[in-house]
């Protein structure tokens, strides 16, 4: 997928500011923390049984707390069961009101 609205400097950049989560209610959010080789890659989450809901997000490279961290943000999920579409990845929870933290190996 091309980002073609945003510059490409956005990609490669180091991303300092905050995220703004919409959770609450029946929503929760997830962060999934990957390797650096997948920069800038798009990683689709879906819930469990339904491939045709994929949502994806952007890997940025991220300031957190003093060091840098490679993560997908994916702000806005029904509370529910998910799996990562991506090879063998894991499958995780949705809390509604919570952040899901999640490292992808």
């Amino acid at each position: 997928m091309t980002h073609s609205h945003l510059p490409s400097s956005y990609w490669s950049r180091r991303h300092a500011e905050s995220v703004l989560l919409d959770i609450g209610d029946d929503v929760g959010a997830l962060v999934l923390y990957v390797d650096a080789d997948l920069h800038q890659r798009e990683i689709e989450v879906c819930p469990l049984g339904v491939e045709a809901q994929r949502t994806h997000s952007a890997v940025l490279e991220r300031a957190c707390n003093g060091r840098v961290v490679y993560a997908a943000v994916y702000p806005e999920l029904p509370g529910g069961e998910y799996e990562v579409c991506w090879g063998d990845a894991p499958r995780f929870s949705i809390t509604p009101g919570a952040v899901t933290e999640l490292r992808l190996e």
